[in-house]
């Protein structure tokens, strides 16, 4: 990604918002359909016309289980001019990776936090390293929907958004997480459709029932912050329920491992990667505790721990390592702190020790 991402404003029916986000990202849409494309093949052995058949099972459920999301993912594809398996197939990744990283044992995306108005002066503050392709195009999306208006981050070509905050103080956080019962084509609510299901709730009770509601292919974490409550709480997702982790002393942090696998009964396919989960889990925490112990946490404070290279390159400001080939590496490819309460989004695109955070607002 560039310096700075793309803002797109939409609105709309759900096909014309798809539509709008299709014919404006085009370019990012064709560098990160070729992207993928090698990475399915390269990474996890799915040639394109098998990525392309599992993308029409992954289409096919959603259009039965969420049809304005399944309009959506054809505005994509329509305002794009690309296929609407080729799009599907880059809403589909997360289920596609995954999937595969649970039967090989390598996770990662992503450290995300939150901080309670008590740590932080008043406000309530939620965000993450987003740890993912170096070379993945993505785009800010400011979206009219219904009541609501949703600010998200989300992969050029991935419909509605991943990481965000809406105008009723909802925010939203992800981790990747790994079980032995996850399946690419499992029953229920793919990721991406179940993000942008918590980023359009209108209050934290119904971004809780978005991840609970339903089954569940694979695993994930959902840090989901309220503004007017000044709550937050992690919800691991398995296939077979939702555990629930709470802050401690008005901190929460979580990295690509479950905190209550025994909660959930799963059993979680890491190998090396687990260094690196739980490297960043602690040190974060660690900095984040420290900060708060002197003072209450500051904007910059908060973004300067999400700068740290403990334990470089599989740190919390993560680079590429020397264990993975440069062409299938990962690095920190979006650092996010947000303000819910300000309705203000603090971003860089690349490690944040690269470059300053930049300001969205809704």
């Amino acid at each position: 990604m560039t310096e700075e991402c793309p803002l797109l404003d939409l609105a709309g029916d759900p096909y014309t918002i798809g539509y709008g986000h299709g014919r404006g990202a085009k370019a990012l849409i064709a560098t990160n359909l070729a992207l993928y494309t090698r990475r399915y093949r390269d990474e996890i052995g799915l040639g394109w016309e098998e990525v392309l058949r599992r993308a029409g099972v992954w289409f096919a459920r959603v259009a039965e289980l969420d049809p304005p999301y399944a309009a959506m993912v054809e505005g994509v594809a329509a305002g794009s001019g690309f296929p609407l398996l080729a799009i599907a197939a880059l809403n589909a990744r997360y289920e596609l990776f995954y999937g595969e990283f649970a039967a090989t044992g390598l996770a990662t995306a992503c450290t995300s936090f939150a901080l309670l108005p008590a740590r932080t002066g008043g406000r309530l503050l939620l965000g993450e390293n987003w740890d993912w392709f170096p070379d993945v195009e993505g785009l800010w999306l400011r979206v009219a929907w219904g009541d609501l208006t949703v600010i998200a981050f989300t992969e050029a070509g991935i419909a509605g958004g991943k990481i965000g905050l809406n105008s009723a103080g909802i925010g939203l956080a992800v981790n990747g997480l790994l079980s032995h019962r996850d399946h690419w084509d499992g029953e229920g609510v793919p990721f991406h459709v179940r993000t942008w299901r918590v980023l359009s709730s209108p209050d934290l009770e119904r971004a809780i029932a978005a991840v609970a509601d339903g089954g569940a292919p694979g695993s994930a974490n959902f840090l989901v912050g309220d503004a007017t409550t000044g709550e937050a709480v992690s919800l691991e997702r398995a296939p077979n329920g939702t555990a629930r982790v709470e802050p401690a002393d008005g901190i929460l942090v979580h990295a690509n491992h479950f905190l209550a696998k025994d909660t959930l009964d799963v059993r979680e396919p890491l190998a090396e990667e687990r260094r690196s989960t739980d490297l960043r889990q602690r040190r974060l925490t660690e900095l984040l505790v420290g900060a708060a112990g002197r003072s209450p946490l500051s904007l910059a404070s908060v973004q300067d721990s999400l700068r740290d290279h403990e334990g470089h390159p599989d740190s919390v400001c993560r680079h590429e390592s020397p264990l993975f080939p440069l062409d299938l590496n990962y690095r920190t490819s979006l650092s996010v702190v947000m303000d819910l309460g300000a309705g203000r989004i603090h971003y860089t695109a690349g490690p944040p020790c690269q470059s300053p955070y930049r300001t969205l607002g809704a």
